[in-house]
């Protein structure tokens, strides 16, 4: 029997010095600006509400858009992310895997960027939607599947499983992580990157603003359906429920803004703000009309509160973004 072992890398400072340099809120925009330019049929028969387009299959089971506009953020969010990893797509020592699934893939592009990596591997993507590219790598194919149902992968297991940015997705992350471990390989790997949804600062400034506001109603929202909101602190404990070992933990720090003085701060707070402003109304219109019976004209005025909010530059908010790998033991 393998011993349980963890071991855990914090890149969280202690002090985040704020750049003083803006004399005034104009000039800060201006910063962000910048910084911020850079199947199956039911599975096609998308719900049209408010002006977003939403999934098909299981309709209701996710309550963000599958449209362009929020298809353009998650490709953002993909490279904040490989900000925040320094170009790197997982951290788990995987060595030449042959079999690997990503978990609720959205547009594709990490797996896509995976299967070009490593192109000896079978590569699958799976979500609710159908909307990634078609010209993809040859060892790439993606399926419409539901991850919260019953998976059949326990009889061709994988060498690597991968799943990033779950929150408000998943129900139940305990028994997602017990799936992924009786569908990996004995000494493969299981990789999560998720966030602890709400926001954080070492001064205070956030509290009352528009934006904590804003995450206050909405993941009130989606924790009364049912939804986790912040995984990212829980997965260390959901990987050992489930039986890995060798489990690492790393969390991150990702500003809000482009505040921080630190050049790879000030880029991640610049990533993390344009795919916000991107995503306010995406997170919030099907939790807060169908679940809270707000109008849409309510959900806007708070999108409106927490953008403005959000770009005075003495708000100093940050988010924790956290990875988390474990291996299934040998025996």
């Amino acid at each position: 029997m393998a011993e349980e072992t963890t071991t855990t890398t914090n890149h969280v400072p202690a002090h985040i010095e704020v750049d003083t340099s803006y004399e005034n809120d104009s000039s800060y925009g201006d910063e962000i600006s910048s910084y911020s330019a850079s199947l199956i049929s039911s599975a096609l028969d998308y719900r049209h509400e408010n002006g977003r387009r939403y999934h098909g299959y299981r309709d209701g089971s996710y309550l963000l858009p599958n449209d362009e506009t929020e298809s353009d953020r998650l490709d953002m969010v993909h490279e904040m992310c490989l900000q925040i990893l320094h170009r790197k797509l997982y951290l788990a020592p995987i060595k030449n895997p042959q079999r690997v699934i990503d978990l609720a893939t959205g547009t594709g592009i990490w797996a896509i960027d995976f299967a070009d990596l490593h192109p000896s591997a079978e590569v699958i993507g799976c979500d609710l939607s159908p909307i990634q590219p078609t010209l993809v790598p040859p060892n790439l194919k993606f399926l419409v599947d539901d991850i919260e149902s019953d998976w059949t992968y326990e009889k061709n297991p994988f060498d690597f499983i991968h799943a990033r940015y779950l929150m408000v997705s998943i129900r139940d992350f305990g028994r997602l992580l017990k799936q992924c471990y009786r569908s990996v390989k004995p000494g493969g790997w299981v990789e999560f990157h998720d966030w602890d949804g709400y926001p954080d600062s070492v001064d205070g400034s956030h509290k009352g603003t528009g934006l904590e506001r804003y995450c206050n109603e909405i993941y009130g929202a989606f924790e009364g359906a049912g939804y986790e909101v912040r995984p990212g602190p829980k997965l260390e404990q959901w990987f050992k429920d489930a039986g890995f070992v060798n489990i690492h933990v790393e969390k991150f720090v990702v500003p809000y803004g482009v505040w921080p003085k630190d050049p790879h701060l000030k880029k991640l707070g610049a990533w993390n703000q344009a795919q916000g402003e991107a995503g306010f109304e995406a997170g919030a219109l099907a939790a807060l009309t169908r679940y809270k019976q707000w109008s849409k004209e309510q959900v806007t005025l708070l999108c409106s509160q927490a953008r403005n909010d959000g770009r005075k530059r003495d708000v100093h908010a940050v988010f924790y973004f956290y990875v988390v790998y474990g291996q299934r033991p040998e025996n």
